[in-house]
């Protein structure tokens, strides 16, 4: 007996999302509680993937299935397909495990042919319905099917509007549907070579295939990679008997959510529009109505849908995107999906709930992609700013954007890559369009709604997006679009607002983000949740600050070079590098250490009442030295122009210890605490300044708590004696300024060596802080800047890493050296503190895996701070495999 590959929507559950796709599973789910779902039958994923395991050929028993099952189909629905006075019609859906909206392909009004058209005609009553519904039959499945590009027919069919004057597809006649059936069929048969397919049962066999080929096409493989969802999952199939929503004034079919998608208010968000199929509304060819209006025009189904979304809404336990068809009156849910939502939204949503009690605080948790929460971190236009408003659209996806115009997804592509903030203005969208929306800072469409392609993949990626716009006219051919008398050019800059659906010229004035109250209590949850810490890499007293202000717990990382990198104080520094001896090296030190208290002083008042680890100097001298080869162009250029012999001298003496001070490899070279045990005085400054400041500071009656850490450790003995250095200077200005401070001395572990001998060298840390820049660079061999430059998406594309190891932790390689230093250290010393600053500190999938071993906190940029919040919380859970 063949496996199972084809289930009956009433055979399925919810819980059959591996097998039956998310749409499936949700449609058996709804079929078994008794909503109006049209019958039908969902292609298991396990056929997907047996299909191209058997090179591209359906598994054995599969067409026998679709043919029994859809059988049982005509039974339910009363009709027969391809009978030709009253023929059942079906769609023919994608459905991933993970919602992949418009990244596959569908096709409608199958089973349709030259004679069930004419019974179709027949058994409604209605030859224009049944003509427009095989003029759209044609273009799907040729386009899909056949590939035949969908811009042909649309020529067609704008050729016709134009002639009868007229602009909806709707207000064309039935005469002239007919023309246009015979036109469609003429370009399939010219550029497919072959005749429309007339046998029904061959067209959906072969609408099948094209979905499950349309699991890895461009648009599907893009959309995955961004999401991380994986490729060997395959998609489902659906088919689904028509129900339609061209039949007339009194037919419809739209797209809601439960809840707005874009704020999370408790209130129906959606579109419909009379007399049109489905693929109208998503694809933005007509602008649709909001759905409030249908309250007015269809009072009893409005009613029906309000109750139909409280049930699934309930059911599901989360907001909900259903899909709709009225038919003659009546109402017909086609699909229901967890709905995509902007961060703001899914904050007030998932609060919302709790306090409803739908959910508990561990499910709202649950709820939020910690990822989400930039989108929320960013700034907005200032509303105080005097804007050039053009134009106003739909606000489609919230957030402000300014950027140069581009009409072209490519080009998009192309200059964002490159470090250019571009605009990408389209009438509409397309799933072909991904990789263009991916790169541009904002989406502007003329056409559409919503709920059009641009609206939710805008919403998805928290891009903000403008819809609908149709004040502005788009010509692609010379590359600009015109707002009455206004012209806006390829290349001019304009700002979109996505709150408010503003279209401006020029760049507009932005201000930081405001933090609502449903985004500080979730995270109030998240805190009582995580058992990890979160801490802020965090420079200066301003990042301090706002590190503080989105709820980091200390400084996990400050870098004491940049403070170095001062104008005021390069000239300075150059003079300790330049020292011929330790007298004049400490004389030049000796004006630093003022600057450096300062700095401290600042930093460690922001962060009071929290630790502080200060990472000592740790890159190489020569960064603090000018450029070698524009030295010697300074020179020689001086030489003959006559320049001043005293400078000329001056200049080849800063050339000659440049030289000296040049490394072939100088991130593997002499820096960190290597150039402590050539240069001690250097370190001792720093360690004078962080508890002269520190002293200060309690004095002032403020808790100060400084950390010092060491970089670049690879051997105990090099950490025994900077402690030693440390403690040593510490307890001098302490006993100086009359205080006491406790000394914590630790070291940054970023190097392989120090894994593998942290034994050794945890009795000297009061805690090991992981770089995991570094330590992935050398754990690799990668240097970043090459490795990303040059070959690391050839490493991608190819599947050899699933992931950028210098973004997502390398969990394999990097990671076990991690977990071993971690397990040597605390057998070595019990008391060891143990996290990580690396960047990786704020990614989530990374803290996941700090949460795993061990570690007691992460260190991250400000803004990633509330990332790490949620993420930590979550790690704690044990929500490692959350559904996308």
């Amino acid at each position: 007996m063949s496996k199972k590959w084809v289930y009956l929507f009433q055979e399925g559950k919810a819980d059959m999302r591996d097998l039956l796709g998310g749409k499936g599973a949700n449609l058996a789910e709804m079929t078994n509680i008794g909503l109006p779902v049209p019958p039908g039958l969902t292609i298991t994923t396990e056929a997907c993937n047996e299909y191209y395991a058997n090179g591209q050929q359906f598994p054995a028993g599969l067409v026998d299935q679709i043919k029994e099952a859809l059988a049982q189909v005509e039974k339910q629905i009363g009709k027969k397909f391809g009978d030709e006075n009253n023929p059942l019609l079906v769609s023919v859906r994608s459905g991933a495990k993970f919602s992949m909206p418009g990244m596959m392909d569908t096709i409608l009004n199958l089973g349709l042919n030259d004679r069930t058209v004419e019974g179709l005609a027949r058994a409604t009553s209605n030859e224009r319905f049944a003509l427009d519904c095989y003029r759209r039959f044609i273009q799907m499945f040729s386009d899909v099917v056949l590939e035949v590009p969908h811009y042909q027919f649309e020529t067609v069919l704008e050729k016709h509007k134009e002639r009868l004057g007229v602009h909806y597809d709707h207000e064309l006649d039935a005469a002239t549907l007919r023309e246009v059936v015979k036109e469609y069929k003429a370009i399939t048969r010219r550029e497919a070579g072959v005749d429309f397919p007339q046998d029904p049962m061959e067209q959906l066999l072969l609408a099948v295939k094209a979905v499950f080929r349309s699991w890895n096409n461009q648009r599907a493989i893009v959309y995955r990679k961004i999401n991380g969802i994986p490729d060997h999952l395959g998609t489902a199939v659906n088919v689904q008997t028509m129900v339609f929503g061209n039949m007339g004034n009194d037919c419809g079919t739209g797209v809601a959510f439960t809840r707005n998608p874009s704020t999370g208010e408790p209130a129906l968000y959606g579109e419909y529009l009379i007399n049109a199929q489905g693929e109208d509304v998503v694809a933005g060819i007509r602008t649709p109505q909001p759905i409030s209006t249908l309250q007015a025009e269809m009072p009893e189904v409005y009613q029906q849908f309000v109750a139909v979304c409280k049930i699934l809404e309930n059911h599901y336990k989360d907001m909900q995107d259903i899909e709709f068809t009225i038919e003659r009156g009546k109402l017909y849910i086609l699909q229901t999906r967890t709905g995509k939502r902007t961060a703001a939204a899914a904050l007030k949503i998932a609060v919302d709930m709790v306090n409803e009690g739908l959910i508990d605080r561990k499910t709202a948790i649950q709820r939020i992609e910690p990822a989400s929460l930039n989108q929320l971190l960013h700034r907005r236009i200032d509303p105080n700013a005097k804007l050039d408003v053009v134009a106003k659209g739909l606000p489609a996806s919230p957030g402000a954007a300014s950027g140069q115009v581009v009409f072209d997804a490519d080009e998009a592509e192309k200059l964002g890559l490159n470090g250019e903030k571009v605009i990408l203005v389209r009438m509409e969208t397309t799933p072909d369009d991904i990789h263009g929306i991916i790169q541009a800072q904002g989406i502007l469409t003329s056409r559409g709604g919503m709920t059009s392609h641009a609206a939710v993949v805008a919403r998805g990626m928290g891009k903000p997006c403008v819809c609908g716009c149709e004040a502005i006219k788009i010509d692609y051919e010379n590359e600009q679009f015109q707002v009455g008398e206004r012209v806006f050019r390829k290349g001019d800059i304009i700002s979109i607002d996505g709150a408010t659906g503003q279209v401006i010229a020029g760049q507009v004035p932005m201000i930081d983000p405001e933090i609502s109250a449903e985004f500080e209590l979730l995270l109030s949850w998240a805190d009582e949740i995580r058992t990890m810490k979160v801490r802020a890499n965090a420079d200066t007293p301003e990042d301090a600050a706002k590190a503080r202000q989105f709820g980091a717990e200390g400084i996990g990382l400050c870098r004491t070079e940049h403070m170095f990198m001062a104008q005021d104080r390069l000239p300075i520094v150059q003079e300790m590098i330049l020292a011929e001896n330790k007298e004049e090296r400490e004389a030049a030190l000796a004006k630093l250490l003022p600057m450096q208290r300062e700095d401290f002083y600042g930093i460690l008042k922001a962060m009071a009442g929290y630790p502080v680890y200060i990472r000592l100097l740790d890159p190489p001298l020569h960064e603090f030295l000018p450029n070698q080869e524009e030295l010697v162009v300074e020179i020689t250029t001086l030489k003959l122009t006559g320049g001043d012999p005293a400078v000329i001298k001056a200049k080849e003496q800063l050339l000659k210890k440049v030289r000296a001070l040049h490394e072939f490899n100088p991130m593997l070279g002499h820096r960190g605490c290597r150039l402590a045990i050539t240069w001690p005085e250097i370190y001792a400054m720093q360690v004078r300044a962080i508890y002269q400041a520190t002293a200060q500071l309690i004095k002032e009656g403020v808790d100060a708590r400084p950390e010092v850490m060491i970089p670049l450790v690879i051997e105990a003995e090099e950490l025994r004696k900077l402690r030693e250095l440390s403690v040593q200077v510490a307890k001098e200005v302490m006993a100086e300024y009359g205080v006491e401070v406790p000394i914590s001395v630790g070291t940054m572990i970023e190097l392989p060596r120090a894994c593998v001998t942290a034994d050794e060298i945890a009795p000297h840390a009061d805690y090991f802080s992981f770089g995991t820049n570094d330590l992935t660079q050398t754990t690799l061999g990668f240097s970043r800047d090459d490795a990303e430059g040059k070959f690391m998406q050839d490493y991608l594309d190819q599947k050899i890493f699933a992931e950028n190891p210098f973004i997502v932790l390398d969990t394999r390689g990097v990671g076990k050296l991690m977990k071993m230093a971690t397990q040597l250290g605390r057998q070595a010393n019990p008391a060891l503190k143990v996290g990580i600053c690396g960047e990786h500190g704020g990614e989530p999938k990374s803290i996941f895996f700090c949460q795993e071993a061990g570690l007691d906190y992460v260190s991250c940029s400000p803004y990633r701070v509330p990332i790490a919040r949620l993420a930590a919380a979550q790690a704690a859970l044990g929500d490692v495999t959350r559904d996308k």
